[in-house]
This record gives structure tokens, sequence and C-alpha cells, in this order.
């Protein structure tokens, strides 16, 4: 297959989704610029996901749906990375100049897509964006503050050669904040932009889990850790969102996944080069703020890294 500029390949890990998904085949259909191929993995849905999956891939021939075998139960961080990997290996990736990861779960505005690859288009440097996700709350649509420096984990918009050059995504819970400061450590730019033609709506609130919301706000903790944060970052982070909704009991529940995972001494992300980055890049954000840090860090790094071919 013969490489197409300006298109992209959309690859939707999902599992029991039937109570979402529509909205995101939906708006996704109705989307400005649609994506040349679309892999939808189903990862073992015991629910009506397949027979809805189905429907759709016969009346659009640009969606190809794989199976995975059922393991009993979701799996998060790495089962989700796995499941993206299927689906990029049963496409031709190298054949779009763009892929994104996104969740099916998710409501998205109609020039979603047009606009984050005219962005890109526009600017080499930028090798992974996203917009912004909100909730809708008793009819109020809600933020779900994600800093800007990042592309967010349900929307993940890629330049492909940019995908290849940091490795991909790494097999664990915090793959979705690794990849960002892979592409700065690169001297790229990873970001999100918060304006109304790029609000989408996330239809499962984030940091909630299966198990629970709290289960997903320790999980978080653990996936910050194995990162690589250091402590004080990790706090400041919890503190940041003591008003978010659950007020105060999720950052605990988050500092607190963070702080038995080191009190188990359990293993970190084994790349000691990205985590001296991390802490460098960590802790000058504690003392200007991270739009500051972010902005000498883009600074320093010399542009003629370029953008892979």
């Amino acid at each position: 297959m013969m490489f197409i500029p300006r298109s992209y390949l959309l690859i939707s890990p999902c599992r029991n989704e039937q109570d979402y998904m529509k909205q995101t085949l939906d708006s996704v259909i109705a989307q400005t610029v649609r994506p040349a191929k679309w892999v939808i993995v189903d990862d073992g849905s015991t629910d009506s996901t397949p027979s809805i999956l189905a429907a759709y891939a016969a009346a659009h021939d640009w969606i190809q749906i794989v199976t995975r075998s059922d393991r009993g139960h979701r799996a998060v961080g790495p089962g989700v990375v796995d499941a993206f990997y299927s689906g990029y290996q049963a496409a031709s990736p190298d054949s779009y100049e763009f892929v994104c990861k996104l969740d099916l779960d998710l409501r998205l505005p109609p020039r979603y897509f047009e606009i984050l690859i005219e962005r890109m288009s526009a600017d080499a440097r930028i090798a992974t964006c996203s917009g912004k996700a909100y909730v809708e709350e008793q009819g109020q649509l809600v933020d779900e503050r994600h800093g800007d420096e990042t592309s967010l984990g349900m929307t993940k918009f890629y330049r492909q050669s940019c995908f290849k050059a940091i490795g991909g995504f790494v097999r664990e819970v915090m793959w979705d904040g690794i990849d960002c400061h892979a592409c700065r450590m690169k001297g790229w730019i990873a970001c999100s932009w918060d304006e109304p033609e790029l609000r989408f709506i996330h239809l499962r609130p984030m940091g909630s889990s299966q198990v629970g919301i709290y289960t997903g706000r320790m999980r978080h903790g653990f996936g910050q850790y194995f990162m690589g944060t250091g402590f004080l970052f990790m706090l400041a982070s919890a503190l940041s969102r003591a008003n978010q909704k659950p007020y105060v009991l999720g950052s605990l529940a988050m500092l607190w996944g963070w702080l038995r995972s080191s009190l188990r001494g359990m293993p970190r992300y084994d790349n000691p080069p990205f985590r001296a980055f991390l802490r460098r890049y960590q802790a000058r954000a504690l003392r200007v703020g991270k739009k500051r840090a972010i902005e000498e860090l883009m600074g320093a790094v010399s542009p003629g890294a370029g953008v892979p071919r």
C-alpha cells in the first residue's frame, strides 16, 4: 500500500463498551476528515459489543474488526497497549502519515481530526497532540484538567514517524505519560489544546476503573511511581487535584498508590536516562511551574532534531 500524505489510521482497543461505543462510532463517521482506516480491536467482549461492531463494519468498508480471545477481565495499562498493537500489526501503519489510539467511550466534535492534522502539518516539531476531555455533570461540562504538555491517552494522535522513533508505547500503566516525555527528550512537542472545536466528551470519568474510582486513582499513583516521578512532584500533583471529585479522598488515593509502591520497593521504568530527564524537568517545574519549565526545555533542545522521515 502506498504512503498517503495527511491520512490517519485509527486504532481502538475496546472491551464491553456497549453503553458508550455508538456515540464514538457515530462521531468518527461524522468527522469532516474521516480516517483512511479504522481498526477496532475487540479485546474479548462478552456484551453486545461484537454485534454492534459487526453492524458498523458492514456499513463502512474502512472499518476493520480484530477479535482477541476473552482473558476474563478488563486489563488497563499493558492490556490496553497489547490490544492496541494487535490492531497496529493488522494494519499497514507505514502507509499513513498519522496514527491515533482512540478509546470507544468518547464523543468527538466534527472537526476534531481535521484541526489536529492542520496543526501538525503547520508545525513539524509537534509529535503528538490532542484536544481536551470534558465530562457532563448535571447538564454542565466539567474539565478533566489535563496539562497542556501532554496528549491525552484516550485520543493519542501521533505523527507516525515520531511514534516509531520513540519506540511506541511502553506496556505499563503510565504508557500515556512516558511517551510524551520521550518525545520531549528528542526535541519534539507533545501538547493538547483547550478550544471549543477540540473539546470532546469523556463518557467514563478519568482515573476510574472497573473496580472503582479509588482503585483508578491508586493505579495512577503507581503509574507515576513506575515512570520515575519524585515524591515532591507527586505530592504537588495530588494537592492540585484535591478540589476535583472525589474531593480530597481521590488525591489521597493517588498519593497512597505512589507511597505503597515505594514502600514495597516495586520496580520502576528500566530506562535511567529517561528517569533522569524526567526528574530534572519535574524539579524545574516545582520551582517555576510546568508551563515555563516546558518552554525552557523546548528552547534548550535544538530544533535540528527534526522529524524523522
